[in-house]
């Protein structure tokens, strides 16, 4: 073999450096020794050429390419047999070698032997590959030439390192290193990585970047680890190097030691690289994972990357515009750079998480194991959202992690808009993952949850191009078309922002929105309002003459449905218009900041408003309905203050003047007609003269419209002129109400004689012609009460708020007769089921409650009920008297109607009397406004003080009375329930009416959840001065019964009263507090402010207190109610509050304080409803009871007290009476007790831990010492099925024994596995006491298959599997401690639940079974196990250990 005359490391280092340093002083010369002729063939005799030539390639001189003549296989073959067959090998290499050393030295004939052959050969009759390789890297693939040329090669590449470019574009450095990639096989790879390296530390830096970035593909992988070595020691040295060192390393096969090294190395520096080198760096971090320390590297990782400080202001507006401009190149290439810099970045972290299983489970982890919101970075959003994107198997632990982030605060608003405002360039190509991750957080049933998915479609269409727009709104259109209410309101509620923020963009893509006009049968009436406001305000907006086209749409799409013969189309087209009035009327003065110096519309505006008003009106004028539907929707649009005063003018002076006209009559007036009921002035509030004065006409209205008809009498007012309905009477007053309140700036001066005048009745006492009345005339008299009490409900809340005491006293008369005229009707319907009222909202959703006949009673009330009080409780006027004070809000326990007649009766004194309740007929009264509760400024007085003359003095101090009170409180309760607390099912199905619950409701949702609770907090300072003066009324009824609420002298209606006007309070306080709004940080002030309300109460402090102390505060305010309590709701709704507001405090201690709470009210005996009868409701002590359970230190301790000490004295106790200890613990309630104890016991021994052999002996006595209390407490519970053995007892005793069973072989097994040796006495004792309570499980399944009972016997399968499964694991224990013997076989029979013997057995079963009582006889303890599946057989298994034997029976 050829000698290969290695130097030394050190010569050959100074040899390349001192030809380096040559070559940089002295330029090689590009012309050569011998002068040569371009373009012709190479005539040398060398043993070079000749060779060459004998083997294929001709070499050229000058430019011209070298030819090869046969295949570069062939060459090499060829080649390589003429080397070592010749005469003179091996020294004919060192010749040949010498030849290529003396061709080279011109530069030309080796620019030529680097640069690839010409292939003189047909490529069809090639067969290596198709591209022909140079002449240096054909040698190099000879096995006998490859060390002397690579030698060769790196001795004369010095000469080219400091060189520029030749004129002809080549890199000679880069050319010569490209020669040795990819190299079939390396002859001698360790001297190759040597000269390499000595290259690499002599080169300018541009050369070094790549040299290194060849490494990968000229090392041998035997060369991987060494290069890595002296790489990694470089990276310390150099950091210029570092982007290319990291490159290649990533792509070399290394050690991991060695590869953290260096991660840790290059985590350190991350801060301080630049942007662009930042993708090659987390490259390699993310390439150099492993699953053990994934997310330690990724949580340092995400800590020290932050995007935030590398994009600059200026590059963020730069990207904006160029996403605005479409594409437009940034006024400045570094800006640009930097964002390409950050795509980058991001594709290589995409790439990571897509093909890297680990990678993404980390990052996710690292990101929930965040638990600080500040702590959480634009980084962490970005990551979970391409995470979504990519990894489909992620999908669900991405939501699941951002559900719970949202929740918690942690991922809020300004975080996310930062997000996409960086990254917006990254986000859009993964725009179709995040509307669709947008589009699984709308399913959800957090609120908050819900507005985070709406902030993804906002800020995709706010940040993202003209594509991603249209699929954000066809996105928000599907969400509308879904049928899904949460769903529908979210996304019209994105869009509305939508318009707002970007309106021009929007009018693009107002095509999709015109297409939710077909969807409109869907959509309740308050979403049909967004909706045309949505369209109005595209049609309208005078920006863009774009626009017309919409308009046109939107005028014929109003005219079409205000036209149509169908009723409901018809009152969505008076919705519409009055919404398209509204952007019409208000386009021109909102563009001026509403001042008034612009309000007026000019003659083309207000012709069109007016032109569209009369076409509304002339559509709706022939139906009272429609015709009271459109003076609701312009009510509530002037009222949002958006209509412009000259239409407001119009408006007004059209309604006033159509008021007066329809409705008003002077007073000395004697309405004509012959209505068989004498006509009379009442409820006048002052005294009129005969000529002057006026009245409300109702009862003529009434009559014309309802008796002339059909009693075939034709008034003379309807002969003349078209009918009025009265129907319309309360909606127009409510409409010109609100015209004046506009235009007077609150002043009701104007029509302030409506409120005084009387109404045009006849005497509405039944008395005795009750029963004498024909069935029209109670249907007249309930119709007229119906329209008396909205005119009356509608005077209220148009004159709550005047601040004269007159009108107040006044406007508290008119809340006295609505309470007179509510018992007057309930009167009335009581001999009338059948009737229908007139309706009093005419939304959309209030058409469907009507009952379609008059034939069917009882189905008809029980429509009514089912559609107007089951999904929402009850309207603002249900419950208005003491009759139905009992009702409670959160439909836990309604009284039943027998309860609440047998509490009318207490009230009435007529026992045999029917009472009907009017809650089932809430929907056919006008609401009240949220305004009207500052009536609740009144005091309170507990006698009826009030008298008829109030209102002629003054100076009289106007207070509130209890009936009146309790009036209000029902009613702000029910929108307290509607407005704050979600809906318990809030998915109806597609075709069920899904407005019911917001029937009466109209004017409440008008307003945010927001405004609300800013409202119910003004109002929090009354309504706890009435919660005081209600304490104080029954602490002092306490002290004068001695201590006794319901004592004799105590008046049974006011006690009833005050106790509903009690809980109605704790029950608003209570949905206020357990607001799902207040998490949200933009409602925190709201919270603060609703609980200084509370702390102030007990004395003045300090403004801006923490909240901590606050809260502390106000949680030993409302617990000092506890005395006064009056009845079990109260005290469940109080402990609720409790809880409620304790929820919000980081501190603990308060948990002893309400199971402290808890016990003293499960303790107390509350007063009944009727003799002999409780009125604690199942639901409320269940869960009271299990309150008590989840709050108290010790569950265990607990459960023993009750079942151990309650019960015993129950059972001793007479049939009628209850424990001493536990008042509320009754026969009848003793299954409630049961049920709660077994669950909460399962529950409790779930989370006892098994532990391991490992743990101390204290711990293991501790856990035997719990496993002893709960296995006794199970045995006391499982053996009072042998007293109280009802159905409901054994169903719970079947699910919750089996449970218990299940986690005893968990739990507990594993425990006394390794306890056995050290504590057998207390392992013993435990098993005795099990296998006593497992047999009397197995009595308990023979007793379910005896009476054949489906719902016992279901449990039994599973109950014997598992007690099979306790016997084969004892066993188990006995065997791992040496205790085989210790096992042995018996019999056992089925036996009832009280030990007698199912006798369908034979006598051979018989003998067995006397056998097996012969045997417990002499052995103190026994484990016996059912072993057949039928009833009639089954075996036993018995445990023995030398002197005690213990058992344990299936």
């Amino acid at each position: 073999m050829i000698s290969k005359r290695r130097l030394s490391k050190t010569d050959d280092k100074e040899n390349l450096a001192e030809d380096a340093s040559k070559a940089k002083k002295q330029p090689l010369s590009k012309k050569t020794k011998k002068s040569r002729v371009h373009n012709e063939v190479e005539e040398s005799d060398s043993v070079f050429v000749e060779l060459l030539k004998t083997s294929g390639i001709i070499l050229k001189t000058g430019e011209s390419q070298n030819q090869l003549a046969v295949d570069q296989i062939v060459f090499q073959k060829k080649l390589f047999q003429m080397l070592r067959k010749h005469p003179s090998y091996p020294q004919i290499i060192e010749e040949f070698i010498s030849g290529l050393e003396s061709y080279i030295e011109d530069q030309d004939c080796f620019r030529n032997c680097l640069l690839s052959c010409e292939r003189l050969q047909d490529e069809e009759s090639s067969m290596g590959t198709p591209y022909s390789k140079s002449l240096i890297k054909l040698l190099l693939g000879i096995d006998l030439l490859q060390p002397a040329i690579i030698k060769t090669l790196f001795e004369k590449l010095p000469e080219f390192l400091f060189e520029n470019e030749n004129s002809d574009g080549l890199n000679m450095p880069r050319l010569i290193i490209s020669q040795l990639k990819w190299l079939d096989r390396i002859v001698d790879g360790k001297d190759l990585t040597t000269k390499f390296m000595q290259l690499l530390s002599i080169a300018p830096v541009p050369l070094q970047h790549d040299f290194l970035t060849c490494l990968p593909e000229i090392l041998g992988d035997s060369q991987h680890a060494e290069v890595g070595k002296e790489l990694s020691e470089l990276l310390m040295t150099s950091t210029p190097l570092t982007v290319p060192i990291l490159d290649v390393l990533s792509s070399l096969q290394l050690d991991r030691k060695l590869l953290s090294k260096v991660r840790q190395l290059v985590m350190g520096k991350l801060s301080a690289v630049r942007l662009e080198d930042l993708p090659v760096i987390v490259k390699f971090i993310l390439h150099t994972l492993t699953s053990t320390d994934a997310v330690e590297v990724i949580s340092e990782l995400r800590e020290k990357l932050d995007l935030q400080h590398c994009i600059l202001p200026s590059q963020l507006q730069a990207s904006q515009s160029k996403l605005k401009s479409k594409g437009k190149i940034s006024s400045s290439n570094q800006e640009s750079s930097s964002q390409d810099c950050v795509i980058l970045l991001f594709d290589v972290v995409k790439s990571a998480v897509r093909y890297e299983k680990t990678v993404s489970e980390a990052w996710i982890k690292a990101i929930e194991n965040t638990t600080s919101g500040s702590d959480h970075k634009t980084l962490d959003v970005a990551m979970l959202l391409i995470i979504y994107s990519t990894n489909n198997q992620t999908k669900k632990s991405i939501e699941r992690v951002l559900r719970n982030k949202v929740r918690s605060g942690h991922i809020q608003e300004q975080l996310l808009q930062h997000t996409f405002c960086i990254l917006s360039l990254v986000l859009k190509d993964i725009c179709p993952s995040i509307l669709l991750l947008a589009q699984s957080l709308l399913h959800s049933l957090d609120q908050s949850v819900i507005s985070f998915g709406s902030l993804l479609y906002k800020y995709a269409f706010k940040f993202f191009d003209t594509y991603c727009q249209q699929e954000v709104v066809g996105a928000l259109v599907s969400h509308i078309c879904s049928g899904n209410d949460a769903e529908v309101d979210t996304a019209l509620n994105v869009l509305l922002e939508l318009v707002v923020l970007n309106l021009s963009a929007m009018r693009l893509n107002a095509v999709f929105v015109k297409g939710i006009l077909d969807y409109l049968d869907n959509l309740s009436p308050q979403q049909i309002r967004k909706l045309f406001y949505i369209l109005s305000t595209l049609a309208f907006s005078k920006e863009h003459a774009a626009s017309s086209h919409i308009e046109d749409d939107m005028h014929l799409v109003i005219r079409k449905q205000l036209s149509s013969t169908i009723f409901k189309y018809k009152l969505i087209g008076i919705i519409g218009a009055v919404t398209m009035v509204g952007i019409m009327a208000a386009d021109s003065s909102g563009s001026s900041s509403l001042t008034q110096g612009r309000t007026d519309l000019n003659n083309e505006q207000s012709t069109q408003v007016t032109s569209l008003l009369q076409l509304v009106h002339s559509c709706s004028e022939q139906s009272p309905q429609a015709c009271a539907l459109y003076y609701d929707e312009f009510a509530n649009l002037i009222q949002g203050g958006k209509l412009a005063p000259k239409a407001l003018e119009w408006v007004g002076q059209t309604v006033l003047n159509n008021f007066q006209d329809a409705f008003v009559v002077d007073f000395d007036v004697v309405p004509e007609g012959d209505c068989p009921f004498p006509v009379k002035a009442l409820y006048g509030l002052e005294e009129y003269s005969s000529h002057d004065g006026i009245a409300v006409n109702l009862l003529p209205l009434l009559f014309s419209q309802d008796f002339a008809k059909d009693w075939g009498r034709m008034t003379s007012q309807e002969s003349d002129q078209k009918l009025i309905s009265p129907l319309c009477l309360a909606s127009c007053f409510r409409l010109l109400r609100l015209c004046v309140e506009k235009q007077y700036n609150g002043n009701l001066e104007e029509i302030d004689g409506l409120l005084d005048c009387p109404i045009f009745l006849t005497d509405l006492e039944p008395g005795e012609r009750l029963q004498s009345m024909s069935a029209k005339e109670h249907s007249f008299m309930c119709s007229l009460i119906f329209l008396t009490l909205n005119w009356f409900r509608e005077i209220v809340n148009a004159f709550c708020q005047q601040t004269s005491s007159e009108m107040k006293g006044k406007v508290l008369t008119r809340l006295k007769h609505i309470m007179e005229l509510q018992k007057i009707l309930e009167e009335y319907l009581a001999v009338n089921p059948n009737y229908v009222p007139p309706l009093a909202n005419f939304d959309l959703e209030a058409l469907d409650i009507t009952p379609p006949t008059n034939t069917a009673a009882s189905s008809k009330i029980s429509q009514i009920g089912k559609k107007g009080g089951r999904k929402r409780k009850a309207d603002d006027s249900k419950m208005s008297s003491p009759d139905t004070l009992s009702k409670e809000g959160s439909s836990e326990c309604d009284p039943t109607p027998s309860d609440r007649s047998q509490l009318e009766k207490g009230f009435t004194g007529k026992e045999e009397k029917m009472t009907v309740s009017l809650q089932n007929y809430h929907a056919f009264f006008r609401e009240l406004d949220i305004e009207v509760f500052s009536i609740l400024h009144c005091g309170l007085v507990t006698k009826f003080t009030l008298d008829t003359e109030m209102h002629t003095e003054a100076t009289e101090v106007v207070q509130l009375g209890p009936t009146e009170l309790l009036f209000l409180l029902e009613d702000l309760s029910q929108k307290v329930e509607n407005m704050l607390t979600p809906p318990a099912a809030r998915r109806v199905p597609f075709f069920k009416n899904k407005g019911s619950r917001n029937i009466g409701f109209s004017h409440l949702h008008q307003r945010s959840a927001q405004e609300i609770v800013h409202c119910i907090i003004q109002l929090l300072t009354p309504m706890c001065n009435h919660l005081e003066n209600i304490h104080n009324y029954f602490q002092c009824l306490a002290a004068e019964n001695h201590g006794v609420l319901d004592g004799p002298g105590m008046k049974v209606q006011d006690y009833h009263i005050m106790s509903s006007c009690y809980q109605r309070l704790l029950q608003i306080f209570h949905g206020l507090f357990a607001w799902s709004g207040f998490f949200q940080p933009e409602n925190h002030n709201l919270l603060y402010s609703a609980l200084e309300v509370l702390a102030s109460r007990l004395e003045e402090g300090e403004h801006n207190q923490p909240l901590e102390e606050i809260l502390s505060q106000s949680f030993y305010y409302l617990q000092n109610f506890q005395s006064s309590i009056p009845s079990f709701q109260c005290a469940l709704y109080l402990i609720r509050l409790l809880i409620i507001v304790s929820e919000k405090s980081a501190a603990t201690q308060r948990r002893e304080k309400i199971a402290s709470l808890a016990r003293q009210f499960l303790c107390r005996v509350w007063p009944n409803g009727e003799k002999e009868k409780s009125n604690i409701c199942n639901d409320q002590l269940h869960s009271l009871l299990c309150i008590y359970l989840e709050h108290t230190d010790s569950v265990l301790k607990a459960i023993e007290e009750i079942a151990g000490i309650g019960v015993p004295e129950l059972i001793n106790s007479p049939k009628d009476a209850s424990s001493s200890t536990f008042p509320t613990l009754t026969r009848h309630t003793f299954v409630i007790f049961f049920h709660v104890m077994m669950a909460e016991l399962e529950k409790t021994v779930k989370g006892l831990q098994a532990g391991t052999a490992a743990d101390s002996q204290k711990v293991h006595e501790e856990k035997l010492l719990h496993w002893n209390m709960a296995v006794r407490d199970f045995s006391i519970l499982i053996n009072l099925i042998k007293v109280f053995d009802s159905r409901p007892v054994l169903h719970v005793c079947l699910k919750y024994g089996r449970q218990f069973v299940e986690t005893f072989l968990k739990q507990c097994m594993p425990l006394l596995d390794f306890s056995f040796r050290k504590h057998r006495e207390d392992v013993l004792s435990l098993l005795e006491t099990f296998q006593l309570d497992t047999r009397l499980l197995h009595h308990l399944c023979g007793h379910s298959k005896i009476h054949q009972d489906m719902r016992l016997t279901k449990h039994v399968p599973l109950l014997k599997k598992t007690l099979e499964l306790l016997v084969c694991r004892v066993k188990a224990m006995l065997i791992l401690n040496n205790c085989r013997e210790a096992f042995w076989l018996g019999n056992l029979k089925n036996r009832d639940l009280q030990g007698e013997e199912i006798m369908s057995q034979n006598s051979q079963e018989s003998t067995a079974d006397e056998s097996e009582d012969d045997t417990s006889s002499q052995v103190s303890k026994s484990k016996e196990k059912e072993g057949g599946e039928e009833d009639a057989v089954s075996d036993g298994e018995k445990e023995q250990d030398s002197d005690e034997s213990d058992d344990n029976s299936d």
